[in-house]
């Protein structure tokens, strides 16, 4: 069963970043047990992480969210009412008409439940994206009336939907994101189906997100994908177009798991045993800036819940200067393990 509140709203103390980072340094890193993460990408030659070419900026509109997921690195839920202002969102369009990224990544929370979620749509689109990412929970466009055009909203501005759906099974999916998701989840995809999302005569495309829902790593993706294809196809005659198998890192509501659990030890030995340096050339912090609701900058959406913003004098969307991103070394910790991991990982699934 999925949480009821945020970690914020609970006063947990891991509902602050300094105090994840503090964690995530001491016990076992800091005994000497397992290697922190700097040490061990400098022994592959990975260090400084340095960016490659901006591929994708990627907004997070806001923390505000229908669900409250157990994984949830972002901690998302009903009670976080942080939002992206229009103005805040006026300073990102004025980046996006300059900037040499090809792709907008929209997230949250619910990125749709920012009440100027569509005006910004409409606004950005006539900017000349060449993918245009929506990150979709899926039961968004089930939870209020207002919500249920939202296929074909996505369809007009041929938004790519990215969509969560920890497994093609009721049980596990509900475990992690609430009773009733499952459900809501099938008839979301179904109607993004019928308005022609991943079907052969049209170029909408709608990729599904898959998220381990206990202290493991993902499976191969490639042999993940072919099972939700046949199942979803079976069960409920759904389409999508790939599927990518995200690893969970170990902040946020995800860390609490694994404390409260006793499972914190051994998934950061799953971690570092799997690093694979080939991940490290195409993790996602290397082709991407993260925007945070508030307009600061961050190297992933992972360092954005982590409070680590850019190494560079330029922090904030309103002072954006992409030449001056491209010279920052990247930010990292031992939360980075979970990109490095085996096939690694990244919003966009496995890079290696």
């Amino acid at each position: 069963m999925a949480l009821l509140k945020s970690l914020s709203a609970r006063k947990n103390d891991l509902s602050k970043p300094e105090n994840q980072l503090a964690f995530l340094s001491n016990g076992i890193f800091k005994e000497g047990e397992l290697p922190f993460f700097k040490d061990k990408i400098a022994k592959t030659g990975n260090y400084p992480l340095k960016p490659e070419k901006l591929e994708i900026l990627q907004l997070n509109l806001g923390y505000m969210c229908n669900q409250v997921c157990s994984h949830c690195h972002v901690d998302a839920g009903p009670d976080r009412k942080e939002i992206m202002t229009k103005e805040t969102m006026q300073q990102c369009l004025e980046v996006i008409k300059t900037t040499k990224a090809h792709t907008l990544d929209l997230t949250g929370g619910a990125p749709e439940m920012n009440p100027n979620f569509r005006w910004f749509v409409e606004e950005a689109s006539k900017a000349g994206i060449k993918d245009f990412i929506v990150r979709s929970n899926l039961t968004i466009i089930l939870a209020n009336k207002k919500y249920h055009d939202l296929p074909e909203f996505f369809k007009k501005y041929n938004v790519h939907v990215v969509s969560s759906l920890p497994f093609y099974k009721k049980e596990k999916t509900d475990k992690q994101r609430g009773t009733g998701v499952f459900d809501k989840s099938i008839k979301a995809l179904q109607m993004l189906n019928a308005v022609g999302y991943a079907q052969p005569e049209t170029e909408l495309k709608l990729d599904l997100v898959y998220n381990p829902s206990g202290a493991f790593l993902p499976t191969n993706q490639q042999a993940l994908e072919q099972d939700f294809k046949t199942a979803l196809k079976e069960d409920f005659n759904i389409d999508f177009d790939n599927l990518f198998a995200i690893t969970n890192l170990p902040i946020s509501r995800f860390l609490e798991f694994l404390i409260a659990s006793e499972n914190y030890e051994d998934y950061m030995y799953a971690l570092v045993e799997a690093y694979n340096p080939a991940a490290v050339e195409s993790v996602m912090c290397t082709n991407t800036i993260s925007v945070s609701w508030d307009g600061w900058l961050y190297d992933c959406d992972f360092n954005q819940m982590l409070e680590l913003k850019v190494d560079s004098k330029v922090q904030h969307i309103s002072d954006y200067n992409e030449d001056l991103l491209n010279n920052r070394e990247i930010r990292i910790s031992q939360h980075c393990y979970g990109c490095t991991a085996g096939a690694g990982s990244s919003c966009q699934g496995t890079v290696a």
